[in-house]
């Protein structure tokens, strides 16, 4: 199931379904650990009389953001409980804490006692062996804890005089998942708590809170979750939050997010919803950076349904192309934290990065080999991952103007990288020696690692500039000239038109050509290798848009002919692949590169409107999309996708700007 609201600080981020129950609690990195793991921390609702709901039955949803803010403003009604709910949710921008506010609403036209229900089903650090929860009378809370994790749970009931700190009225602490038990919050569906204290090992927890519900009235609660790395920590955070602390961190929450998007320029002239997608993937990606610098590429842990891995890794490739769309947003923090992160990562004995990281550096898991295809040891990595960084380096320092920052970086990162893709190329060819291609799925030479590679020359030879480094100025820029005129010689199809996906040598030490079309092919103009309108990259992108558009459902663009990843029909004429958002999005960049006016963008502007009815009803985007039914495929949110969403609108708004089509 895709996460509809995604909740983060840097630190601490929390995702929740459509039917909002928390799914995945990341600490104390964003992607590391997840003490939820998919698993469903529920919220219920018991009315006097008897009747009993969870939120994920028989509601009927609003779902969706404020606006220009991570925080949601949800509601849902249920006709056989007579309650209508106004929720909101946060994840508080300088403090560890996440906070609910649900506003009930009597639809019975009778008072009544109402007793809301907030399970916690933890598995901390990934695990549920040796967690404790008990109940904290001192602190009025439920507290899970192993080690130096701790998690506090509580809140506040509206009474007559306004808010006061409520004794939570239930609690229950018992085992899950051991010896047939499912779950201490079964316990809660009659209404009745067992009030049983103190549970450890594979433990859950119920705790309810009583409204007193007047006659077509309302009133309210606030629920709040701390996590620290003790119980002074988390009792501390709590007291913050009491009486007015909490509407004030949610004051400051709203207008941390606010300040944030208004650095994105030229929106408010865009259709809403492209504009309103371009703000909220601008937050989500900021939700996917960890203070220390990781970008991890989905919060979403479903994914471990299909196998045993996630998505919650910082990919070089992916890290350094989010940094360039919140770059070119105008927000610099989690790009100049991310570089800093490459540069901690990077091995001294062999500069270049790996397949991917974990978000405290450490090294991520891996499908690549560490044996090539003849039997001789090597260490795989993708070029690209590394050479992505030096071209986001560049545009970054060009951007901000940080000569301090540039020089120092180009002694611990830029050069010893540079003069490793250097070194890592065919004396004859002058092509990058074979890796793992982007999709990491192939072995080889491909289109994207060239032009990337050549990427990384230029701006390397910048960077070597700025620092005064003449010598390696020059020999990186004359790297770029030959490796760009290899791509044109190896890796150009005369005869059809367009940058192929690969060359590798076969066994007698031969090229092969692997012809298949690859919209990976944009990189040569996206990267500036050749110009958009060179007549070999127009060519190229005009059989990409005709081989790899999916014809048959919801359009968009594959990302290769006979993608099998997630795919849902053996129709690969009129479905080559599944559509990707990415994909479909580096079409729209081409339209942008070549347009000469207003009317020449409609074609990109008519891709992001698609991207847009793509997204989930919150802005979330997912990696891939149903061809026929919208539904999302694979992890949702990725952060690729909204940070590409991103790329191509500041692209369009700035585009739009040279022609005059803004008036700003």
């Amino acid at each position: 199931m895709p996460r509809d609201i995604v909740l983060g600080n840097g630190q601490l981020l929390v995702n929740l379904d459509k039917h909002l129950s928390i799914r995945d609690v990341y600490y104390p990195y964003v992607g590391w650990a997840n003490h939820v793991g998919g698993y469903h921390c529920r919220v219920g609702f018991w009315v006097e009389g008897g009747e009993f709901c969870w939120l994920n039955d028989e509601w009927e949803w609003q779902i969706k953001y404020d606006e220009h803010s991570l925080v949601s403003d949800c509601t849902a009604k249920n006709k056989r409980l007579g309650l209508r709910l106004q929720i909101n949710h946060a994840v508080v921008s300088d403090r560890n804490a996440f906070l609910q506010r649900i506003l009930v609403n009597d639809l019975s036209g009778t008072a009544r006692e109402v007793r809301v229900f907030l399970g916690h089903d933890l598995r901390i650090d990934e695990s549920d062996i040796g967690d404790t929860t008990c109940y904290q009378p001192t602190l009025n809370a439920i507290v899970h804890y192993k080690r130096d994790r701790y998690f506090l749970f509580s809140g506040e009931v509206e009474g007559d005089n306004g808010l006061h700190p409520s004794r939570i009225s239930q609690y229950a602490c018992g085992q899950k998942g051991f010896r047939g038990a499912e779950g201490t919050w079964r316990d809660g569906e009659d209404g009745v708590l067992s009030m049983n204290a103190i549970s450890q090992g594979a433990v859950d927890s119920v705790l309810s809170y009583t409204l007193d519900l007047p006659a077509s009235g309302t009133t309210s609660l606030r629920t709040w979750m701390t996590v620290g790395s003790d119980m002074d920590s988390v009792a501390a955070l709590q007291s913050e939050l009491l009486g007015r602390g909490f509407e004030d961190a949610l004051a400051r929450t709203r207008e941390f997010w606010k300040q944030t998007i208004a650095e994105v320029d030229g929106l408010d002239q865009l259709p809403t919803r492209v504009a309103d997608l371009a703000r909220r993937s601008a937050m989500i990606v900021y939700a996917h950076c960890d203070r220390g610098g990781a970008i991890i590429a989905s919060s979403d842990s479903d994914i471990m349904e299909t196998e045993r891995a996630h998505y919650a890794y910082t990919w070089p490739r992916d890290g350094a192309l989010t940094a360039i769309a919140m770059d070119g947003a105008g927000i610099h923090e989690p790009s100049r934290a991310f570089f800093e992160y490459c540069v901690r990562v990077l091995p001294k004995d062999k500069p270049f990065l790996l397949h991917k990281y974990g978000p405290d550096g450490t090294l991520g898991a891996s499908w690549h080999p560490w044996i090539s295809p003849d039997g001789k040891p090597e260490t795989p990595f993708q070029a690209d991952g590394t050479a992505l960084v030096l071209h986001a380096l560049w545009l970054h320092v060009e951007r901000y103007g940080d000569s301090a920052f540039a020089i120092d970086i180009y002694k611990r990162f830029v050069r010893p990288a540079a003069d490793f893709l250097m070194d890592y190329r065919e004396p004859d060819t002058h092509l990058p020696l074979p890796c793992w291609d982007l999709w990491e799925e192939r072995r080889g030479t491909h289109i994207f690692t060239v032009a990337s590679t050549c990427a990384a020359f230029r701006a390397a030879s910048k960077l070597a500039s700025l620092a005064g480094d003449t010598e390696r100025a020059n020999a990186y820029e004359a790297a770029f000239g030959t490796t760009r005129d290899a791509m044109i010689k190896h890796l150009y199809d005369e005869e059809g038109g367009y940058f192929v996906r690969m060359v590798k040598r076969n066994a007698e030490g031969a090229l092969e050509v692997d012809k298949s079309v690859d919209s990976s092919a944009f990189a040569v103009f996206a990267y500036g290798v050749l110009e958009p309108n060179d007549p070999r990259v127009v060519s190229t992108m005009r059989v990409m848009g005709k081989r790899l558009w999916v014809r048959a459902g919801v359009g968009g663009l594959a990302r290769y002919e006979r993608d099998y990843y997630f795919h849902v029909t053996q129709n690969f004429t009129d479905v080559p692949g599944n559509p990707w958002i990415i994909c479909t999005l580096w079409l729209a960049d081409w339209y942008i590169a070549t347009a000469n006016s207003e009317s020449d963008l409609k074609c990109a502007l008519d891709l992001l409107e698609w991207a847009a009815i793509c997204s989930l009803r919150t802005g979330v985007l997912s990696e891939q999309i149903h061809p026929f039914t919208l539904e999302p495929l694979s992890v949702a949110p990725l952060t690729w996708s909204h940070a590409q969403y991103l790329t191509t609108v500041t692209s369009y708004v700035k585009r739009l700007k040279e022609i005059g089509g803004l008036d700003r």
